[in-house]
């Protein structure tokens, strides 16, 4: 009969491990009601040797709140080939796994948690944000974007997120149907502008250019043609 040994970790592969195992409690309940003492369980260690490597909760959930952002961030990545609906659609499933993975931990990144107000959750918010524009300009191959093109793509980053936090009360819409939209909202959105604006008109045109009818964007043309009959004629004054 043999028994196992318990191997001892060192200072950055334990503090690592604090972090994975809060990010999972906090992906399943608010970090509000997450204590030292499940971490410490969770970890198998004592609380005191929590502390030993974290100064207290606000600065672990802080150092889980950096892993879940750099993992976010890195789900608007996507290979520059393709027509740009179907890149869209892709990385809305990937930002929609993890929003399904982490709820309640992407809901306390986005709304600030307990950490409501500090310099450093804030910040991280900041750069979640400043990656997915960053990396959305990318696809759309520019690289100083015009006003109303930051201002197209800054509004679908925010509107991305507020629609997954609006999901995860509740998850009433079938997950699919807002990937979709999403995609639908961001062509819609460069399309009023396009409308203002000759420069966002070309950027339209030269996305709708390589974009097949049977992808996200035609089926927003089929679904918005299919809507006419319903629209009543206009009255000659």
């Amino acid at each position: 009969m043999t028994t196992g040994v318990r191997r001892r970790m060192g200072v950055e592969e334990r503090k690592q491990q604090l972090i994975g195992v809060a990010l999972e409690l906090f992906s399943h309940r608010s970090p509000d009601e997450v204590s030292i003492d499940e971490i410490a369980a969770a970890a198998g260690i004592s609380r005191p040797l929590v502390y030993h490597y974290f100064p207290g909760k606000q600065s672990l959930y802080e150092a889980a709140l950096r892993r879940a952002a750099d993992e976010l961030a890195a789900r608007f990545l996507e290979p520059p080939q393709g027509p740009l609906g179907a890149r869209l659609l892709r990385v809305m499933g990937r930002f929609f796994d993890f929003v399904d993975e982490h709820g309640p931990g992407f809901a306390a990144l986005m709304r600030g948690g307990p950490a409501v107000g500090s310099s450093t959750t804030n910040a991280m918010i900041d750069e979640v944000r400043q990656a997915a524009y960053e990396q959305i300009l990318a696809h759309l191959d520019v690289e100083q974007p015009s006003a109303r093109l930051e201002l197209v793509v800054r509004s679908w980053v925010s509107l991305a997120e507020s629609t997954a936090l609006i999901w995860l009360d509740g998850r009433r819409v079938p997950r699919a149907e807002l990937e979709l939209q999403l995609v639908h909202d961001f062509a819609a959105l460069a399309a009023v502008s396009a409308a203002y604006d000759a420069e966002m008109a070309d950027v339209l045109v030269r996305i709708l250019a390589d974009e097949p009818a049977d992808g996200p964007f035609g089926d927003l043309v089929d679904r918005l043609a299919a809507l006419a009959p319903r629209v009543p004629a206009q009255r000659p004054a």
